[in-house]
């Protein structure tokens, strides 16, 4: 098998798992994906799946394949609200939510991180363009702080909330209040419904 082959094949998808390869080539030999990983052709994201070291410098690609490897997800929490501007700090690791169980991926892309929701909170994320007519699944500034709140209980006291040093000149201006309390009430718990108006009391929103 000629890897510039496969590069022309598969390159501008970004991300490709082992079906589409086989449903391209049936008698693809898996020993070529192991031999380019070692020359450094290929970067392995997870079992079964890869990408192409090209794309390590490309802005957001970790947004991309953190939906790729592990459905139905979309980055939330904290990668979310970072992408915003929401919360001053740098974040290291993709954060990401779905339905599947909680688990953590690393590769040469960065460590992925998943957290499980029940399927009816699996809404509230746009589906943002990217490279090459791909596209990928970021949570709402709204849902990214309600899914925060939900996955993270211990933010429950005007202290904690003001911890999340949260930006104040985009809860003003670009925060939709009505977006958030229509989320928070499909969550349907009281006491996410509670942190929900803690955090907005605490903000003046």
């Amino acid at each position: 098998m000629d890897y510039l082959q496969f590069k022309n094949r598969f390159f501008d998808l970004g991300c490709i798992n082992v079906h589409q390869i086989y449903a391209w080539q049936e008698n693809f030999d898996k020993m070529n994906l192991t031999r380019w990983t070692k020359q450094n052709l290929l970067v392995k994201l997870r079992n079964g799946y890869y990408s192409f070291p090209e794309y390590w410098h490309q802005p957001n690609f970790g947004f991309f394949i953190s939906n790729r490897i592990y459905r139905p997800s979309y980055v939330s929490v904290h990668s979310a609200l970072a992408f915003y501007g929401i919360i001053p700090e740098a974040v290291v690791q993709i954060s990401a939510v779905g339905t599947l169980k909680r688990t953590v991926f690393e590769n040469s892309f960065g460590i992925f991180t998943y957290r499980q929701i029940a399927p009816n909170l699996l809404f509230g994320y746009d589906i943002k363009p990217f490279l090459n007519a791909q596209t990928f699944l970021l949570a709402q500034p709204e849902k990214a702080l309600l899914d925060l709140l939900y996955l993270y209980p211990f933010y429950d006291t005007p202290q904690e909330m003001e911890e999340l040093r949260l930006d104040e000149d985009f809860l003003e201006q670009h925060f939709n209040v009505n977006r958030f309390n229509e989320y928070a009430d499909k969550f349907q718990t009281k006491a996410l419904s509670k942190r929900a108006a803690l955090l907005l009391k605490k903000y003046g929103i």
